[in-house]
């Protein structure tokens, strides 16, 4: 990689959260810009293909194209990013990891071990996205 042109990189991850009983597991897919902190992508379904590339389609069409992008192991994301700009690295994921825990602390729905479930898919996302506007914009400059 050229040193002399830095690239903005993205952080990719998948979290798991549940809607209506603890029968029903749902993934939340988020992707973090590294150097502002601000989450610019969202998906929410099951961990397949498709729904990484519900992610992937949810960028903005600029970072598609320029972004590096790092993740963790999951293979779906081999399936998704250009390899040409894809890495798997050791801490390369911890500021999206770190959103992901605060995610959590934040939204009750979204702790292990409680009873205050979403009761439908729209009502999840709807909560994750007001808690992701909320977020971006404290971390506008």
């Amino acid at each position: 990689m050229d040193t002399s042109v830095i690239k903005p990189v993205i952080e990719v991850d998948e979290m798991y959260s549940f809607v209506g009983s603890k029968q029903t597991k749902t993934w939340i897919w988020l992707a973090i810009e590294r150097s502002s902190r601000q989450i610019v992508g969202l998906a929410t379904g099951d961990r397949s293909e498709y729904c990484g590339r519900l992610l992937w389609e949810s960028l903005p069409e600029y970072y598609q194209q320029n972004e590096v992008f790092y993740t963790d192991l999951y293979p779906v994301y081999e399936a998704v990013i250009p390899t040409d700009r894809h890495f798997q690295k050791a801490g390369g994921t911890a500021h999206i990891e770190r959103f992901n825990n605060t995610l959590r602390q934040r939204q009750p729905h979204l702790t292990r071990k409680t009873l205050a479930f979403a009761k439908t898919d729209d009502s999840h996302f709807g909560r994750i996205l007001n808690f992701i506007n909320y977020y971006n914009k404290s971390k506008s400059p």
